[in-house]
């Protein structure tokens, strides 16, 4: 059975002295070696929430270097070509860095099993002309990410349509092209779903036109090399069990289930309030944060969906304050003036810290947040009336989304009464989690474009033994 990860140490190299140091040429991949692996610094990637590495393919690549009980080298390339690149000089075992199978890289590397499916799209500002089929492309300025799959397909349509033409940007993914059509610097950009799903939260005056090309795999890709072959079966073991355990469809809903639920005009609004009222409470948030244990991206989150960071808020049913308690929970929490900030956030993380705890111990994140923050909007006794309505319709009572599909049922008169605790707008609690989910996203990914600016960055994951014997330069 492979060790658990015990920390993870962040090395920042400066680019300039990279060249600098001859890299020693990388063993094979095996049982408890190192495993080198080269990705991109994307939101669905791999990016830094906070002084934490995140992102979907970095937990994927995590768990499998878990699993081989490896200890985990991160290579952060900001170019595809740099991608591939660094596979072609053997200088990293494997790349997961969202990439598409296409056949010019099955030209050149060895393709795992896929783990995911994503298509490519065509985008455009909301307001400006909408491309409604290929020719309505010719004569636009269409940019496309350099290196990316994207080029074969526009070389293929070309075929057909030889007016098309388009620009390639050199980047790392698709963020540059969404930054660019919202500044009205290029028409239209053709970006991968997956990709689009969580950066159109970033830039939400970007909408999707078309589908461009058809429905592609995502996979991992190895060099060429005498071990290839024992290295892709590795892999696709890995790949295969982790798909039908449940374990891929886990880091799904882990990295993308806030945002399915997402509204664009939400994020248009709650992006505007970032920037004019957020700093003033910033550093209010991140202090009570702390004092709780919480973290302040969740609490903020929380303190917009109640009351937009009004202190002074109040509704008709008597709620009152930024995190809109009711006087008898400020009375058990032992808040004198609601009103006041300092004391309604910290009454706030206290009582949601609260509900956290009383959640059944075998559920786990992120279902257990989300359903402490269910309980916050409609109260413990309604959250387990659905979780019991979950499990007899055949659901998972430890999971959200199973759970939240069935809260609407609690304003239903066909089902209410047969409840423990009656009526209560599972509506509005199901939405209520699905927004607070949303802007603490949100608020994570919060200057990713411009933190991707700053020097490469490795990172090694190391297992108990190795954090001792590890001599970490201090830079």
């Amino acid at each position: 059975m492979a060790r658990p990860f015990f920390a993870t140490c962040f090395i920042v190299s400066l680019s300039l002295l990279s060249g600098c140091f001859d890299t020693p040429p990388l063993g094979p991949m095996s049982q408890g070696e190192e495993l080198v692996v080269v990705t991109r610094n994307t939101p669905t990637t791999y990016y830094f929430d906070g002084d934490r590495a995140s992102g979907f393919d970095y937990a994927l690549v995590k768990a499998f270097a878990r699993e081989h009980g490896m200890r985990l080298r991160i290579r952060v390339a900001f170019s595809l070509h740099e991608v591939f690149e660094t596979l072609d000089k053997g200088e990293a075992h494997l790349a997961a860095a969202g990439l598409s199978q296409s056949t010019m890289r099955d030209a050149r590397f060895l393709a795992s099993g896929p783990y995911q499916q994503q298509q490519p799209l065509v985008v455009y500002r909301s307001g400006s002309l909408r491309p409604r089929s290929l020719n309505d492309l010719v004569g636009r300025d269409l940019v496309i990410v350099a290196g990316s799959s994207h080029r074969e397909t526009l070389i293929a349509l070309k075929q057909g349509i030889p007016e098309l033409s388009w620009r390639e940007i050199p980047a790392a993914d698709s963020m540059e092209l969404m930054q660019l059509v919202t500044n009205k610097t290029a028409d239209l950009a053709i970006v991968d779903s997956i990709e689009f799903s969580i950066q159109q939260q970033l830039f939400p005056r970007i909408v999707a036109a078309l589908e461009i090309g058809d429905t592609a795999p995502v996979v991992w890709y190895l060099p060429q090399s005498a071990s290839a072959e024992a290295s892709l079966e590795m892999v696709n073991a890995f790949l295969a069990s982790a798909r039908s355990s449940g374990q891929i469809a886990q880091l799904e809903r882990e990295h993308f289930g806030r945002w399915k639920h997402a509204s664009r005009v939400g994020s248009i609004t709650f992006q505007r309030k970032v920037q004019e009222d957020l700093p003033e409470w910033q550093p209010l948030l991140e202090t009570v944060g702390r004092e709780y244990q919480m973290d302040w991206r969740l609490l903020a989150a929380m303190a917009y969906q109640e009351s937009h960071w009004d202190p002074d808020a109040r509704s008709h049913t008597g709620v009152r304050g930024m995190m809109m308690l009711t006087r008898a929970t400020a009375n058990e929490l032992g808040l004198e003036d609601r009103t006041d900030p300092r004391e309604s956030l910290r009454g706030g993380a206290r009582f949601f810290k609260n509900l956290l705890r009383r959640l059944p111990s075998d559920i786990r994140e992120p279902d257990r947040t989300s359903m402490a923050l269910a309980a916050y909007n409609i109260g413990m006794g309604h959250l387990e009336d659905a979780r019991i309505m979950t499990q007899q319709a055949g659901g998972d009572p430890h999971l959200w989304p199973d759970v939240r599909a069935h809260l609407p049922k609690l304003q239903n008169p066909d089902y209410f009464p047969l409840t423990k605790f009656g009526f209560a707008e599972g509506e509005q609690a199901a939405t209520y989690v699905d927004n607070i989910r949303h802007y603490e996203g949100l608020l994570s990914l919060q200057g990713l474009p411009e933190r991707r600016l700053t020097p490469p960055i490795e990172v090694d994951v190391l297992l108990p033994d190795d954090l001792r014997r590890a001599q970490l330069p201090v830079l």
